[in-house]
């Protein structure tokens, strides 16, 4: 190797330097966020206290209600009357069904297409 080689292959403490800038660039970085987050922290409302904490109803836990449902049914159109549009349509709502028994598949059935079962047989 030449001398030339050699001194450029030596190590150079500009390059020490220079990681030593990027670390403490990364350090100021990370302080700054860190201050940053903690001035939006404290402009944020103040946790709630235990008192103001949700309280269980006077009649006790509320339990969930099963009904069958079924929807309303779609206007009819006359035969010489145009379709109806999206926007001549209602919100369609549904009411509770007279139908106690809940509707079930058929056995065998994952009851949706393509559940990647085997299917009544």
């Amino acid at each position: 190797m030449s001398t030339a080689t050699m001194q450029l292959a030596e190590q150079s403490g500009l390059l020490s330097l220079g990681l030593f800038l990027a670390a403490a660039g990364v350090l100021v970085l990370l302080a700054g966020s860190f201050w940053f987050g903690a001035r939006i922290r404290n402009r944020e409302l103040p946790r709630p206290t235990p008192d103001e904490q949700p309280k269980m109803p006077p009649g006790g836990p509320v339990h969930e209600v099963r009904e069958n449902r079924e929807p309303d049914e779609v206007p009819r159109i006359p035969k010489d009357g145009r379709p109806l549009t999206p926007y001549e349509l209602t919100n369609m709502q549904t009411r509770p069904s007279a139908k106690k028994e809940r509707p079930r598949w058929s056995r065998g059935s994952s009851g949706s297409f393509g559940g990647g079962g085997l299917g009544a047989h």
